[in-house]
């Protein structure tokens, strides 16, 4: 008889949203997390760049906020206590998992867990089997072999930065992802010389090519430097080339913002023969691996390397554990419909297709884009000096709306009802008939979709 009827190997938001579900289902689980729960989003990914970037607009809208009549002086910040914020805000959100696990009785140990064979978890020399084994070992910062970047003091990773104890002078953020980013918006509002080293001719790769480049240029304040290729990192100099020709950007800290690389190394895939590889352990659609009864779910599958792709993973593989049935049922991944999100000033997120991808896929799709200054609470908060815009993406003959991407305030906070959109395979004219409470900046949203032009 098995000890567990799941173990899983990670605490991360895959890991544990598993463990929740496992447990209102009535299985025995035994979660394995070697560092702390939460994992990367909550220790010192989503959680700590969005506490800090909330203190960093909270400085900013101080700064500002003479044109609303409301006038600040003096204003500043105090660096440590934005640091005392963050660290307030992950033990808060971390404690919660864990009183989270305690109250369903899901078995906690801190430690490395390692599979022996496909029902079988060595953890601190001990061995626990279990009818099912949930793979969430996450990701880890990709560090590129860049000669002069190893060991280099002046080099940083994301998690480094995170923990920085002042604000520095100058940045160079090589790569202009999420991470990239969001960090430039951190510490450029704060007054550092940020400048953004990218090798791709636009930033956030992911991003409606048109929104990224007009989301780009509402940010003044960060040199970007797009379309270079990083040779070497020479003390606190990066050297790059750009159409052949050579450069340098020296700054105080330079911070490695290339992405992440799913942890598939020193938990045992190869010892039992798990299909991966360096792009992550291979699953279907269902969280299924090579393997019958092992499951993948988060970063590690490298399918989709964001932390609610993770839950809802996490949520799938247990709901196949709790009820195989519930496939037929529609308990899939449906890659398409994840929402994205970037936390930056300007924010931006998006659903869907982008129309390059349509274009890729050979779908003959229609798009059209508004203002958010059509939105009457976009004008009472921002004025008309921020930008912000809507773009809408549907097929041309089935008028069935493929993406929705945007930037501006509140795009995060808006995206999900856009998802739902793609997830219910709704038409234009299925959404012109949703009544949007005015005044939203979700408004945006029906502007663009009513200047769709549909035969």
């Amino acid at each position: 008889m098995a000890d567990y009827d799941v173990i899983i190997l990670g605490g991360g938001p895959g890991g544990y949203i598993a463990a929740e579900r496992l447990a209102h289902g009535g299985k025995k689980v035994l979660l394995v997390e070697k560092n702390a729960l939460g994992g990367t989003c909550l220790n010192v990914g989503c959680i700590p760049t969005k506490a800090l970037l909330n203190s960093v607009k909270t400085y900013d809208h101080a700064k500002h906020s003479s044109q609303f009549g409301v006038t600040a002086e003096n204003v500043s910040y105090d660096w440590s206590a934005i640091q005392d914020w963050k660290g307030k805000t992950v033990s808060t959100l971390v404690g919660g998992v864990s009183q989270m696990m305690r109250h369903l009785k899901v078995e906690v140990v801190n430690a490395t867990g390692r599979l022996t064979s496909p029902t079988t978890v060595e953890v601190d020399g001990q061995t626990h089997n279990a009818t099912d084994i949930i793979i969430a070992t996450g990701s880890i910062p990709a560090m590129p072999p860049i000669p002069g970047a190893a060991d280099n003091p002046s080099v940083l990773d994301s998690t480094g930065l995170l923990g920085i104890d002042h604000v520095p002078a100058s940045l160079t953020i090589v790569g202009g992802g999420v991470i990239g980013v969001e960090f430039a918006s951190v510490f450029s509002r704060l007054g550092t010389k940020v400048t953004i080293v990218e090798m791709l001719d636009e930033i956030l790769p992911f991003m409606d090519a048109d929104l990224a480049k007009k989301m780009r240029t509402c940010m003044t304040d960060i040199d970007f430097r797009l379309g270079c290729a990083v040779q070497s990192v020479e003390g606190s100099t990066v050297v790059y080339a750009k159409d052949g020709a050579e450069d340098r950007v020296e700054a105080e800290v330079i911070l490695m913002a290339v992405g992440r690389r799913p942890l598939v190394d020193g938990w045992g895939a190869d010892a039992i023969g798990l299909d991966h590889g360096p792009k992550g352990v291979s699953v279907d659609d269902c969280m299924h691996t090579s393997l019958p009864h092992v499951w993948a779910v988060g970063d590690v599958t490298g399918r989709s390397l964001l932390a609610h792709a993770a839950y809802r993973m996490g949520e799938i593989a247990a709901a196949l554990i709790l009820d195989p049935t519930s496939q037929d049922r529609g308990q899939r991944m449906r890659w398409d419909t994840v929402p994205w999100a970037v936390y930056s000033s300007p924010e931006a997120a998006g659903v869907g297709l982008t129309e390059k991808e349509a274009t890729r896929r050979g779908l003959d799709v229609i798009s059209a884009s508004a203002p958010l200054v059509l939105s009457g609470r976009f004008v009472a908060e921002n004025g008309l000096s921020r930008a912000g815009l809507v773009k809408v993406i549907a097929e041309r003959e089935s008028h069935v709306i493929r993406g929705i991407h945007m930037f501006g305030p509140y795009a995060p906070e808006t995206i999900w009802g856009a998802a739902a959109v793609l997830e219910m395979e709704l038409s234009v004219e299925d959404l012109r008939q949703v009544v949007f409470p005015p005044p939203t900046v979700s408004e945006g949203i029906r502007e663009a979709v009513w200047a769709l032009d549909i035969k």
